[in-house]
């Protein structure tokens, strides 16, 4: 049988076809706008998602047996604000994860309703790019529209409803919408009382791995596949991601250096830490998760590289690199801000330590090991819980360099795991379809035979050592810069 992946990215949708043994048949890209209607605001049309979606299905499987879909599932950006009407018709465009508009509805959700009280209902407190200020901004500033609401979705979601006349979400991706009660994986009655928002307003949950309905008999007839062709819940990206890359059952860890950085911590026990400086999220193995979310990691490299020193040549750059844990230049990579685990949108990035022989080459090195380090900022707080991590996967653009690997093996003090095929999302979205359809007992399972690990990068007992001492500098400059932030920033 065969199993699509659809991974509804931010600029694109990444469609997968995978086989039963887990196997990659193809993989589809399309993209579709973005709007910046005001400065700060970020909007699309789900309309272009549907359409995009639908276009690159059709391709990923012309050359394919139809006959031989049996399932779909999703990852997808996380957050987001669909609104429907009592005719399923989207009210306004959707507002996206990375929108900043709700700041004055998240001063009120965490001074007004309180931390603590957000913390008991949700397992999290508000961020700007959550779902539920989005809610309130509806509600305060387009009061029409949001008398109009019939239904309140998610991104990726408002595709399976396409696909299959079902309102449905999953835990993971409900559980970064500050209106799900995470620990017991069900809509938190305070929090939509809060909101303004009725539970019949709210989608119907599932587990990722659950079958939400089959396809429409006018989507089977389109795109040609059987009309018994499951459609799957899901999960938001990350934990799609994390499906994608064997990150399930208890204790796995996997560490993104993308455009911004992600730690992500698999748990049987549900645990939040009395700072919420962690995300804790329900897992799509049907578990849980933490996860520490830093806004810019290989964007920093990126803006050093690109912008800064002005090449794109970033392996020569790092070639004559080699005193490990001896650099007296720190850089504290808070370029858009901080989420994790600080949670300070002052935070800005800042070089200290240079003296007049720092060269090129400190400042590059700098560079890397902040990232390394405010990643294990998050990683403490985590170790904190009596969470014992070992070893991790790797994945995302800045993955690629050897170099980058092995500060985040020393300086975490962890074995970095390097697997074969990396396609995150997508693939952990044909693997809950695979899992639905009984491919694989569990998720735990499908991970287990599809994730191939293919090199480990091990720390080294004397570099963890210095890297330690240095870390330990690291984590002194940030209180001591916050104060300097909040008067630069106003």
């Amino acid at each position: 049988m065969l199993y699509i992946g659809v991974d509804l990215g931010t600029s694109a949708v990444k469609l997968l076809l995978m086989d039963g043994e887990g196997n990659i048949q193809n993989i589809v890209s399309k993209e579709y706008p973005l709007y910046f209607p005001h400065p700060g605001w970020s909007e699309q049309k789900p309309e272009d998602w549907y359409e995009q979606v639908m276009a690159g299905i059709k391709e990923l499987i012309k050359d394919a047996d139809k006959s031989q879909v049996a399932g779909i599932s999703f990852g997808g950006q996380m957050h987001g604000l669909v609104i429907l009407d009592k005719e399923d018709n989207v009210i306004r465009p959707a507002i996206l994860w990375n929108d900043g508009r709700t700041t004055e509805e998240c001063d009120y959700l965490n001074h007004v309703i309180g931390k603590d009280k957000l913390s008991e209902y949700t397992a999290n407190i508000s961020f700007t790019g959550f779902t539920a200020p989005k809610v309130l901004w509806v509600k305060n500033k387009e009061p029409e529209n949001f008398a109009k609401i019939e239904k309140i979705m998610l991104p990726k979601d408002y595709i399976a409803y396409k696909l299959s006349g079902v309102h449905c979400t999953d835990v993971s991706d409900a559980s970064g919408m500050l209106l799900f009660d995470v620990k017991n994986r069900c809509w938190s009655k305070e929090m939509c009382e809060i909101c303004g928002v009725k539970e019949s307003q709210l989608a119907q949950i599932f587990e990722s791995y659950e079958t939400v309905g089959t396809v429409l008999p006018e989507i089977a007839n389109e795109l040609g596949i059987p009309e018994n062709c499951k459609v799957v819940a899901g999960a938001g990206d990350n934990a799609a991601a994390a499906v994608g890359t064997g990150t399930v059952g208890d204790g796995m860890c996997n560490i993104s250096l993308g455009t911004s950085g992600t730690i992500f911590i698999s748990s049987d026990k549900f645990g939040v830490d009395k700072y919420n400086a962690l995300h804790a999220f329900a897992h799509a193995d049907g578990h849980y998760h933490l996860m520490g979310c830093m806004l810019s990691a290989a964007s920093c490299n990126k803006w050093w590289m690109d912008d800064i020193i002005r090449t794109q040549d970033y392996g020569a750059e790092q070639k004559d690199i080699t005193k490990l844990g001896e650099n007296h230049v720190f850089f504290l990579p808070y370029l858009m801000g901080e989420r994790s685990p600080h949670n300070n949108p002052n935070a800005r990035g800042t070089f200290i330590g240079m003296t007049m022989d720092t060269s090129r080459e400190d400042m590059t090195q700098a560079v890397l090991e902040g990232v390394a380090f405010a990643l294990r900022d998050s990683l403490e707080v985590a170790r904190s819980l009596g969470i014992d991590i070992k070893r991790t996967k790797i994945c995302g653009g800045g993955a690629k360099s050897p170099l980058w690997k092995k500060m985040i093996a020393n300086i975490m003090n962890l074995k970095v795991d390097v697997i074969e095929s990396e396609e995150g999302p997508a693939l952990g979205g044909a693997m809950l379809a695979a899992v639905a359809n009984g491919e694989f007992a569990s998720v735990e399972d499908a991970a287990a035979k599809i994730v191939k690990i293919v090199d480990t990068v091990e720390p080294e007992a004397e570099l963890v050592a210095k890297y330690e001492e240095k870390y330990q500098q690291f984590k002194e400059i940030y209180p001591a810069c916050k104060p300097i932030y909040d008067i630069i920033t106003k």
